[in-house]
């Protein structure tokens, strides 16, 4: 009788601790906080739980009014502290409005009453930042403050690894150089603006467990890794600090397969929910796991304007076909989760980040019929001459901007590149006037990080940027394309931007030809001409065009040489 009575007593105090769940105190940051730029709330709370990264178990949310009236609210996340005693959480806000606002913080704990503080205020001071990255046409995207952008960049898909594969260039792809640090630093130098990278048990593994080829990462019983997180932290202040955007991999084919989907966090074999790949997809539980990861990466990182892009997944189509075997995924069960993630990146962002994800070459019937999907992205390799006409189909297709998140003349990495530099290179040049002159918001990024860097093409990208930021300021984001028409061997893209037309003139013969394109507007102009390979300008003064056609007699284009040439409406 005396032990019952001692059982129930427990019980009742154990509930009653558990309905008492509160937040104990919070430290707001120094002001002036200011617009655009990160600011940090420190909490100490009180809770029960299982899991603190387990949104239906607890969570705390920082509920936010804007000075425009707007309501916004943001998920916070756990820093340390153990259950039932003094925990410490935090928030990370970046105010994308000037002037005063209102906030309260509310802890959700799912044996006890919601709990909140007072609401208590804060004033951002306005900045010159631009803001977010939002979509605007499929072209470009814009910023908050309305100027345009077109990203112009390369994949930095991973750090150096441990162990390489590769047959030709295992040294250079285990080059410590090719680090994020270094990376962005050269990508900045050489202005470009925009990079991708992937979230995998090698590289950035906030929620793997298990890590593999190396060095920068360690193993952990934690549902997310300390060392990933603290890498993550690392390249989005880099990216905040060189001003370039990224899109981020939260998930690739590779590790739902192989050697990839026996380490997964996911697998059921390693404490996950999932019993097959597949599951992965359909499982309910699964799913559920798999937004407390969406949500802590929009509490802890989703402050920063250089990420533009939430991509979640990589080549899902590889997933769907493991190896050459035959489909074991679903259509349906793969457009159904992106669906559910994308809306749920939607519905929890205050943001908005844009959210996508890519194929490698096969369609995924209704993946991007899918609304809250933003874009589509395709992969291509030994395929970059069709970069135009792809863009153009698939922007048509889905009614939605296209994006080509990687492209090459070769994708068979136990080949040696070096026995085709000269295609290399010539192939990742044309593939960013290709896109520059089609329809797309950023412009197609190339694989192979460090072998261009070896040499030396990181330096191109200002050769591209250049003419990139003349179209902007002119068209102000706006571009209409033309049709224009050469002699073969040449080929022709053309655009108007405002005022300026731009066309692009590339030989693809062994000799040199005239420069003569047709189907522009009849009547006098001045031209410029940008030798695209020196990144140089030379005036080609007053010119008439007639019949359509702009002869120019006295310049020749070389084999293999491709210039732009910039049409201002003569006053």
């Amino acid at each position: 009788m005396k032990l019952f009575k001692y059982l129930t007593l427990s019980m009742l105090l154990a509930g009653t601790l558990s309905l008492h769940a509160a937040i104990e105190r919070t430290h707001a940051p120094r002001e002036p906080i200011e617009q655009y730029h990160k600011a940090e709330w420190n909490v100490q709370l009180t809770a029960d739980w299982e899991d603190p990264y387990r949104t239906p178990d607890v969570s705390l949310d920082m509920e936010i009014r804007a000075p425009s009236g707007r309501e916004l609210v943001l998920p916070c996340f756990y820093v340390s502290g153990e259950s039932g005693a003094l925990s410490r959480w935090q928030a990370r806000f970046a105010p994308m409005e000037p002037g005063g606002y209102r906030y309260r913080f509310v802890l959700h704990d799912d044996a006890a009453a919601d709990s909140s503080t007072a609401w208590q205020s804060f004033s951002a001071a306005v900045s010159d930042e631009p803001g977010f990255l939002r979509l605007n046409n499929r072209w470009s995207f814009r910023y908050d403050n309305g100027k345009p952008f077109r990203g112009v960049g390369e994949n930095l898909g991973w750090e150096a690894r441990a162990h390489d594969d590769s047959k030709f260039f295992k040294g250079l792809h285990e080059d410590p150089r090719f680090n994020y640090d270094d990376m962005l630093a050269a990508l900045h130098a050489n202005e470009g603006t925009f990079f991708r990278t992937w979230m995998i048990y090698w590289n950035l593994p906030v929620d793997w467990k298990i890590v593999h080829n190396t060095y920068r990462y360690e193993d952990t019983e934690a549902r997310f890794n300390p060392s990933g997180i603290e890498r993550l932290d690392h390249l989005v202040e880099l990216a905040d600090r060189f001003d370039v955007h990224f899109m981020l991999t939260l998930e690739s084919h590779v590790g739902l397969l192989g050697d990839g989907w026996e380490r997964s966090t996911y697998n059921a074999r390693n404490g996950g929910w999932a019993e097959t790949p597949a599951e992965f997809f359909t499982d309910a539980e699964t799913r559920s796991h798999y937004k407390d990861k969406l949500r802590y990466m929009i509490a802890r990182w989703g402050y920063s304007p250089s990420i533009a892009v939430w991509e979640l997944f990589n080549e899902v189509d590889n997933a769907m076909y493991p190896g050459h075997q035959e489909q074991t995924i679903p259509d349906a069960a793969v457009r159904d989760w992106h669906r559910e993630m994308s809306a749920y990146l939607k519905a929890h962002d205050p943001y908005g980040h844009l959210v996508s994800t890519s194929v490698s070459h096969r369609e995924v019937k209704g993946l991007y019929d899918v609304e809250t999907l933003d874009f589509c992205q395709k992969h291509m390799y030994r395929a970059t001459a069709a970069i135009p006409e792809a863009l153009r189909q698939d922007a048509d297709h889905f009614d939605k901007p296209c994006v080509i998140g990687e492209f090459s003349r070769e994708w068979d990495w136990s080949k040696n590149f070096d026995d085709m530099y000269g295609e290399m290179q010539g192939d990742f040049r044309r593939g960013l006037w290709y896109g520059l002159f089609s329809p797309t918001p950023v412009l197609p990024l190339s694989w192979w990080w460090e072998y261009f860097d070896a040499h030396g093409d990181t330096a191109y990208f200002a050769h591209v940027q250049e003419i990139n930021r003349h179209m902007l300021q002119a068209g102000l984001g706006s571009f209409v394309e033309l049709d224009l028409q050469v002699a073969q061997p040449l080929q022709v893209l053309g655009v108007r931007c405002g005022e300026l037309r731009y066309v692009y003139v590339f030989n693809q013969g062994d000799e040199s030809l005239p420069l003569t394109v047709e189907g522009l507007r009849n009547g006098a102009c001045t031209v410029d001409l940008y030798d695209c390979a020196e990144g140089t300008y030379r005036a080609l003064g007053p010119q008439q065009v007639g019949s359509g056609r702009l002869q120019l007699s006295s310049e020749a284009l070389a084999p293999g040489a491709d210039v732009v040439l910039i049409l201002h409406p003569a006053r």
